[in-house]
């Protein structure tokens, strides 16, 4: 059984990826296909052992590192990605991963870490941070994320099984494309870690630095 994974982009080393990286034990020899990757980001990962192909936004103008400026030809490149060869495609989506192209007879399974946020529910926030709440440019990035959300409906009819990551995500999914999704929750190290005995009256996030998160 020939499978591919394909992951929205590989830019920093966080959730999302080591949940990829947990998947590829499984298939050590499958290939990833990706918009962007920045090979620094991933030295003496698992990431880094399978062969990695990207799309034609890594070979725009400051693909590499102003990806998210290329927000609107995503869809098409994601599309780009030749996956006829294989039994098996997993994506690993956030954004645009889950929009691949396979055949009847293929298999995708989207595992879905949320559905595309500043083009749904955080597109106020989204435009607000931009500082574009008015104008021109405004009016221009709403038209962009209006058909990013009609393709992001349209794609999630080529997923045959969706997997969300928590219970809160397969409500999102449920919400924008009425699918139903499975659960499973990403991978943790819990070898690493000893709980005390006493707990103590807080709670601890780690996450990323960005307003979406608080």
């Amino acid at each position: 059984m020939l499978v591919a994974f394909v992951h929205d982009w590989l830019t920093a080393y966080a959730g999302a990826e080591k949940v990829l990286e947990a998947a590829l034990e499984l298939y050590p020899t499958a290939p990833i296909y990706t918009l962007v990757y920045q090979q620094e980001s991933f030295k003496g990962s698992r990431i880094a052992e399978h062969p990695v192909h990207t799309s034609f936004i890594e070979r725009l103008p400051k693909g590499r590192e102003k990806y998210r400026a290329y927000l609107p030809l995503m869809p098409l490149a994601i599309e780009q990605f030749d996956l006829s060869g294989y039994d098996v495609v997993i994506s690993s989506s956030h954004a645009v991963a889950k929009g691949v192209l396979t055949r009847a007879d293929q298999l995708h399974i989207s595992y879905v870490h949320t559905p595309i946020r500043y083009a749904w529910d955080l597109q106020f926030q989204y435009l607000k941070e931009a500082g574009i709440e008015r104008g021109l440019k405004s009016t221009i990035a709403r038209a962009i994320l209006h058909y990013i959300r009609l393709w992001d409906v349209a794609s999630s009819n080529r997923v045959d099984v969706f997997v969300a990551n928590s219970h809160y995500v397969a409500q999102r999914i449920w919400k924008m494309y009425r699918r139903e999704a499975q659960v499973i929750y990403p991978p943790v190290d819990v070898d690493r870690f000893t709980p005390k005995g006493q707990r103590e009256d807080f709670y601890l996030t780690v996450s990323r630095f960005v307003p979406y998160k608080k």
